[in-house]
């Protein structure tokens, strides 16, 4: 499994090649607070990357979701939308919020590492 980073606090995971699994970062839902609603994208409508596929709103701000690769949408995080707090609670596990085909795996291995994303962290 290879977990890459995105600078807006996307995490995306490949395990296979039949789709990555997004979701926040620990950084994104600890900027957040408590999250209390998710709006995800609907499944089989395809983004460019870059592109908004989701809002998560807290009860400090509402952020959007950024697609970390161009894609097709296979499959939304339905317990998320029914407990929103999966996002604070396993950001990095039962709380991701899409999964999506790659249409190009060279986006994927553009985006940033585990050390290159904490550098990030560390110096916003």
């Amino acid at each position: 499994m290879t977990t890459m980073y995105t600078p807006d606090h996307e995490w995306i995971n490949i395990e296979d090649h039949e789709a990555a699994t997004v979701g926040i970062t620990l950084h994104a839902q600890d900027a957040l607070g408590d999250v209390v609603f998710v709006d995800l994208p609907e499944v089989g409508r395809s983004f460019k990357k870059g592109e908004v596929a989701g809002v998560v709103e807290s009860v400090k701000a509402a952020a959007d979701i950024y697609m970390p690769v161009g894609g097709e949408i296979v499959e939304v995080n339905e317990a998320l939308r029914a407990d929103p707090s999966l996002a604070n609670s396993d950001p990095l596990g039962n709380g991701w919020f899409f999964k999506v085909h790659v249409a190009d795996m060279a986006e994927f291995e553009q985006l940033m590492d585990g050390p290159a994303y904490d550098v990030l962290v560390k110096n916003s």
